[in-house]
């Protein structure tokens, strides 16, 4: 997935996207109209996601960007050196007091969903929660990381009705 950029990273503001609506002090931007058609309510479903995440105090984002996997190509090239898109990027913010900013790519969630046996929403609920994670400290570069944060992802998700998005592979470890 993604580590969270360097404070000096700039955020994609300032650019002009279509639709913008506030979730508390969060803005969700629909900057590709796909997203409407492939996730129906998908700004809905990232308001449920960011107020299950952000429930115990956790970092509220400034903005969560739905894009597409142009876009963040270019930003994960731009930001981490890497030509290639991602599910989610996650920007810690340039000051603190500030909450950051989540950019998820369209094609690749919804590949990732369907290859998952997922639904994008449900997949877009849970990388919502991961990016949220992102902005509170949360990795997974590391084993340990990697199962703590599972659990955490997890335990929000079910706040809201999602399943463990990681029950297959637990059960291949044999957890």
């Amino acid at each position: 997935m993604e580590p969270p950029s360097s404070p000096d990273a700039a955020y994609t503001g300032g650019m002009s996207f279509p639709s913008v609506s506030p979730v508390g002090e969060t803005e969700v931007i629909v900057d590709d109209i796909r997203w409407r058609a492939r996730v129906p309510n998908a700004e809905a479903i990232v308001r449920r996601a960011l107020a299950a995440a952000t429930a115990d105090g956790g970092a509220v984002p400034e903005t969560v960007m739905l894009s597409s996997d142009r876009v963040v190509k270019r930003l994960n090239m731009r930001h981490r050196g890497r030509n290639k898109p991602t599910n989610v990027l996650t920007f810690e913010p340039p000051l603190p007091g500030l909450g950051g900013e989540i950019v998820l790519a369209l094609e690749t969630v919804c590949r990732e969903a369907a290859s998952a046996g997922r639904t994008p929403a449900a997949h877009l609920a849970h990388l919502v929660v991961h990016g949220v994670l992102h902005l509170d400290g949360y990795d997974h570069h590391q084993a340990g990381e990697a199962r703590q944060m599972e659990m955490e992802e997890t335990r929000i998700l079910s706040r809201i009705g999602i399943a463990c998005p990681w029950k297959s592979r637990m059960t291949t470890r044999g957890a």
